[in-house]
């Protein structure tokens, strides 16, 4: 139950049951008189008088102080009256009974006031457990939230829910003005905004964030403002204000001190709220900090990679380029046709491997930002295959590559540029991370059941850990086995990007007969391809 709801309901029910309790007193005692009578003690006034306290008791555990007081009272009138001699009469024979009567008042009025401070104690052990799970349970749902937008919410939701009443919290905007960055509720029925809107609160939760002190109803600054305001602070700083409106929106009877108490409890419960909050909204700018310096660390980890392996990728194929074009240029009669032919293949394959890097980076440039489109039409993986088999063919010389198809022609309804591109990489890998004269089998299938086009590259390379079998489709992550090969480490990443984009799946696995072998997964239009072209050239679906 919320707190101060709790506080409410047991104030009314006191004052409600008040009339009730007097009339249960007046039955109780006056069936207890009848039933002593009845079992004949009314010789023996010891006895009586002790039970006679029973109600007195009763009523000071169930109803408080007046209803027990109430008892002692009219016990001692019954007891007069019926037990004492002259019977049936207030008058009594012996005047030391007068002596009595008091001490048995005092008696019971002490009593009472021991049975009432106790079950005051009870009340508020359990005033100070509902209390403490409160804030259990607002410090274990701001443990688990880790964005500060919802974290904001919570807060104020459930200080709203733990003191029933309305909340906010204010944090500064970037130009450092204090605003509603989060309300629990409207005010009323049928206003637009949350409480903690108006003028009048924005202008004290800004007095409290700079002057940090609680202000507002309970405390010693502004008690006669509708709203109590708690900065949030931490040794560090103040992030905010949290902020409560006090108003109840009722009206019930109180005494001064029951208010003032129950002010104080409210104070000290949003204290410990604040306190939760402050913490909470610190640990979640620290945790954001946290993550932006490692965004920028390991952006510039991959800036200073990028441009260390482009600069040597680059070089390596600039450097044979000149050399082979200056010593054409140069010295021409010297060379013989061979050593010609020798250096303009230099060229070429170098050209070859710097157009290979760029397209790398370009591809990678155009996945990170979201601009690649895909030209989708109906391609025949075999040709395919035949036109990555002439890019590649020039430095694979001591490669035996085997290429095994289905019976039927395979096609497939994607971007024939971009998964050319997926092959090269894949089979460039192959060549490069494995020996000479080492088969590179490339075999196509087809899962119907799945509408999937399958494509295996196996080589008998070094093969690759287990560990990083998915690592190494990061960017410029390359395995310490392959170190000693150059290579950006873009190729894979860029094959994953593209597979990804057509809904596909690669991943690696161990070669049975050593080495890698990549699995490529590529989704098929059920109904195949369908002929003619209409007069754009493009397929018709």
């Amino acid at each position: 139950m919320i707190l101060s709801e709790r506080i409410k309901k047991e104030t009314r029910a006191a004052h409600g049951k008040r009339v009730p309790a007097y009339v249960w007193v007046t039955l109780g005692v006056t069936l207890l008189t009848l039933l002593l009578h009845a079992i004949g003690m009314s010789g023996d006034l010891v006895n009586v008088a002790l039970v006679y306290l029973f109600p007195v008791l009763v009523s000071a555990v169930y109803w408080g102080m007046g209803p027990a007081i109430y008892a002692a009272s009219f016990s001692v009138i019954m007891f007069d009256f019926f037990f004492v001699p002259p019977y049936l009469s207030f008058t009594v024979e012996d005047l030391r009974y007068l002596i009595s009567f008091v001490v048995y008042l005092a008696v019971a009025i002490l009593t009472a006031s021991l049975a009432g401070r106790l079950r005051q104690q009870l009340e508020m052990v359990k005033a100070r457990e509902a209390t403490t799970n409160s804030l259990y349970a607002l410090s274990r749902q701001m443990t688990a939230i880790t964005d500060l937008n919802t974290l904001l919410v919570n807060i104020a939701t459930q200080v709203s829910l733990t003191l029933g009443k309305p909340a906010a919290v204010y944090l500064p905007n970037g130009q450092g003005d204090l605003l509603v960055t989060s309300s629990s509720a409207p005010a009323s029925e049928g206003e637009k905004d949350g409480w903690g809107d108006g003028e009048s609160e924005i202008a004290i939760a800004k007095w409290v964030y700079h002057h940090g002190q609680i202000t507002g109803k309970g405390s010693s600054t502004l008690r006669e403002s509708l709203g109590l305001y708690v900065p949030l602070r931490t040794e560090e700083q103040i992030h905010g204000v949290l902020a409560v409106s006090m108003d109840a929106g009722e009206v019930h009877e109180q005494q001064e001190q029951q208010e003032q108490q129950e002010q104080q409890e409210q104070l000290r419960l949003l204290e410990a709220c604040g306190g939760l909050a402050a913490g909470a909204i610190a640990r979640v700018k620290l945790a954001e900090e946290a993550r932006l310096a490692q965004i920028t660390a390991e952006s510039e980890r991959i800036r200073t990679a990028l441009l260390d392996s482009v600069s040597h990728e680059l070089r390596t194929p600039l450097t044979a380029i000149i050399g082979s074009a200056t010593g054409l240029l140069e010295n021409d009669a010297l060379f013989t046709p061979e050593d010609r032919r020798e250096l303009t293949g230099n060229i070429r394959d170098g050209a070859l491997r710097m157009n290979r890097l760029v397209t790398n980076l370009l591809g990678m440039v155009r996945l990170e930002s979201g601009m690649l489109q895909l030209n989708r039409k109906w391609c025949d993986v075999g040709d395919m295959i035949s036109v990555v088999l002439t890019q590649v063919r020039e430095f694979s010389p001591h490669r035996n590559i085997q290429v095994e198809l289905p019976d039927d022609p395979a096609f497939i309804y994607g971007d024939e540029v971009l998964l050319e591109q997926v092959l090269v990489n894949i089979v460039s890998n192959a060549i490069k991370y494995s020996p000479d004269e080492s088969q590179i089998v490339i075999t196509v299938t087809s899962d119907k059941s799945l509408s999937q086009l399958i494509i295996w590259v196996a080589d008998q390379g070094i093969g690759i850990p287990e560990a990083e079998r998915t690592r190494i489709f990061d960017k410029f992550y390359r395995s310490e086995s392959t170190q000693h090969v150059t290579g950006t480490g873009l190729g894979l990443a860029i094959c994953k990007g593209i597979v990804e984009v057509h809904g596909g799946t690669i991943v690696a696995e161990p070669n049975p007969g050593g080495g890698t072998r990549m699995r490529i997964n590529i989704p098929m239009k059920a109904h195949g391809p369908r002929f003619p072209y209409s007069e754009q050239g493009e397929v018709e679906e």
